[in-house]
């Protein structure tokens, strides 16, 4: 009988309010990938100082969309900050592309914003820098230690519902209101 791990790949990761960790507390995380040896994923709802288009004049990239140039990069994490993760719809692998689920994708390669620059990349993205890192049993440590509640990723949380709702938003997904939890852990 195998011991490996349920993979959470494809889940929300959202902090219950007794997770006092300064990088995730009241987080909404992306679980990328997850197996026996840990777990990588995304926050999908603390911004960054930094806009797009500051990152794109940082890698030399040209784009005239003004739009797209003022939109927020997300602080994805304390693992790798200065590196870049694009998380998207769509069917198409670019360079480094890692396929999440749901129809979800992470891609670390500049193509992929090469493309969204001129206007060709996927429709729905998120870009962030840093991403999130768990060791082997880590992550299920915290799952035992109620830090956090999971709950089915969907796109119309990542991309539609504004960085500041989705927290709540999240944990409405499963029928839980924030407000109501407490902030210390327990067990019954």
């Amino acid at each position: 009988m195998s011991t490996q791990p349920t993979s959470l790949a494809n889940q929300l990761l959202v902090a219950l309010p007794s997770l006092a960790d300064p990088h995730f507390e009241r987080t909404v995380s992306l679980v990328c990938q997850h197996d026996a040896g840990g777990a990588m994923g995304v926050v999908v709802n603390r911004p960054s100082d930094y806009s797009l288009g500051e990152v794109f004049a940082q890698m030399g990239i040209a784009c005239d969309d003004e739009a797209l140039c003022a939109t927020p990069v997300l602080a994805g994490g304390p693992v790798h900050p200065e590196r870049g993760f694009v998380i998207h719809d769509g069917d198409r692998d670019w360079d480094s592309t890692l396929v999440v689920g749901g129809g979800l994708r992470v891609t670390t390669s500049r193509d992929v914003l090469d493309a969204v620059a001129r206007g060709e990349g996927p429709a729905k993205l998120l870009v962030a820098l840093g991403c999130a890192g768990w060791s082997a049993g880590q992550l299920e440590a915290e799952l035992a230690a109620n830090s956090w509640l999971t709950v089915p990723a969907d796109a119309e949380l990542l991309f539609a519902v504004p960085l500041e709702e989705r927290w709540q938003a999240a944990a409405g997904r499963i029928g839980v209101d924030m407000a109501h939890m407490p902030d210390y852990a327990g067990h019954a």
